[in-house]
């Protein structure tokens, strides 16, 4: 449902949002190598989304992206929102330009309650996004990985 690339951006975000702070910054170079994301990718991903507000970056020697509680108030689909364009959620499954409730493709059903519950967790704030990380135990890299 999902592109690699909004896929990767999410990633990103929750990376810095875990790991970073306004003393604290990384490169794309370095988010790509911990999160084995192709660099090409994360550079032109970064951008949008420092423009958006979402993340924070800071340039020169001392430079680089970071998070900060003001970026913690935006949510997983203002990510998705820059990357993919609105509407993503309200797209069919099977890509049939009438799809919906009043009209459902033959797999609606399934889906419907899929994305329902997708939604909910992806509107809450990314403070609260990393808040649920945090106490579930989730992990973006492998846990040997430093």
């Amino acid at each position: 449902m999902l592109t690699n690339a909004s896929k990767y951006a999410i990633r990103s975000v929750l990376f810095l949002a875990q790991n970073s702070n306004i003393d604290k910054k990384y490169g794309a170079k370095y988010i790509a190598d911990e999160l084995d994301i192709p660099v090409h990718f994360i550079a032109k991903l970064l951008q949008p989304l420092v423009k958006k507000g979402i993340i924070s970056s800071l340039k020169g020697p001392n430079g680089g992206f970071y998070f900060t509680p003001d970026n913690g108030k935006f949510k997983v689909c203002d990510i998705i929102e820059v990357i993919e364009g609105k509407n993503i959620f309200d797209s069919c499954f099977l890509g049939l330009p009438k799809c919906g409730d009043s009209n459902p493709c033959p797999v609606h059903h399934i889906v419907a309650p899929f994305k329902s519950e997708l939604l909910k967790k992806f509107n809450m704030s990314l403070n609260e996004f990393k808040e649920d990380m945090d106490n579930l135990g989730t992990f973006l890299t492998l846990p040997t990985k430093k």
